[in-house]
């Protein structure tokens, strides 16, 4: 009987270790393959004189009585590896979209990512409080997390449209100036994620006693000082944790640029995935392409360890 339940155990599991090596070990493993790798892939176009058939299957002959022949045309798809040794990953140092798109991808981490901080807990602040309509301004304020960040994107992109858009009154160039644009990516991602951190925010202040609070009233009537010195100190956790998911996923900024501005006007809103997704798939330069995705998976991994590092020691 032991021995039947183990057996269910493992039948139980199986679908999802499948699962897990089919997306998620494999294409690990492949792509690390391919960023040791040159990748070739060219289309072979071969043309063969076949006989022409009437319906019935049957050759069709030409006034001479020879059978008539066309032209098969025939596409194939031929890639042709070849080691390159960390070739791939050296190239990421010396070129310049590469460290482009490392500056804009960290503008855009760091002043987003701070935004959606401060933003999503004063609103937290302001909505833990006896309000009217509340529950309805709550349920209203998190809608933008439901959406998809490519539709996000079109979204925005008929807003900020410059000929006929809802904002072109304002004369302010949202799409077409460089500067204005990463403008544009950064104010859309704090308008979709800002909901994210002000509901983690507010679940972690309704959890904060209230007698910490009342006698915190009785040391001072500032409700600055109350906020700053009682409330941070305690959200601390809360903000490491939201931090670490934010930066995981800003760092793999695409969608957004995509849609919205295609990474342009030229290359002033190219993410560094963004530039990956170019270069592996529009380019076809696979290896390098790889090299990036991993370069990216291997900062994330030390940021996200670092700050858990911390955040043990501390609360430990």
């Amino acid at each position: 009987m032991p021995y039947k339940r183990s057996i269910a155990r493992y039948l139980f599991l199986l679908p999802a270790v499948i699962w897990v090596l089919a997306f998620t070990v494999f294409p690990l493993g492949y792509s690390l393959g391919i960023s040791f790798s040159k990748v070739d892939s060219k289309v072979e176009v071969s043309r063969t004189k076949v006989p022409m058939l009437d319906k019935d299957g049957n050759p069709v002959l030409a006034k001479a009585g020879k059978p008539r022949t066309r032209t098969k045309v025939e596409r194939k798809d031929v890639s042709t590896w070849s080691f390159e040794g960390l070739k791939n990953y050296g190239r990421l140092f010396g070129d310049n979209q590469v460290w482009t798109a490392v500056r804009i991808t960290s503008i855009f981490v760091i002043v987003g990512v701070s935004v959606q901080l401060v933003l999503g807990f004063l609103l937290a602040v302001l909505f833990n409080r006896k309000l009217p309509a509340l529950g309805l301004m709550r349920a209203a304020m998190l809608l933008p997390i439901f959406a998809t960040p490519i539709a996000v994107g079109y979204l925005f992109f008929t807003i900020f449209y410059e000929e006929g858009g809802p904002l072109s009154f304002l004369g302010i160039p949202f799409l077409s100036n460089p500067n204005w644009a990463l403008v544009s990516i950064i104010v859309v991602d704090i308008w979709q994620w800002t909901p994210f951190a002000f509901l983690v925010f507010l679940a972690s202040l309704q959890g904060v006693d209230e007698e910490i609070l009342d006698a915190a009233r009785l040391e001072t009537q500032s409700e600055w000082q109350i906020v700053t010195r009682v409330l941070l100190p305690m959200m601390q956790p809360v903000i490491v944790i939201i931090l670490l998911l934010r930066l995981a996923e800003a760092l793999k900024l695409f969608d957004i640029p995509f849609a919205l501005t295609g990474g342009g006007p030229g290359i002033a809103t190219q993410s560094y995935s963004f530039l990956a997704f170019r270069t592996g798939l529009r380019y076809f330069d696979l290896g390098f392409a790889s090299a990036m995705a991993y370069c990216l998976l291997i900062v994330t991994m030390i940021i996200v360890t670092l700050f858990f590092r911390r955040l043990r020691r501390q609360y430990a």
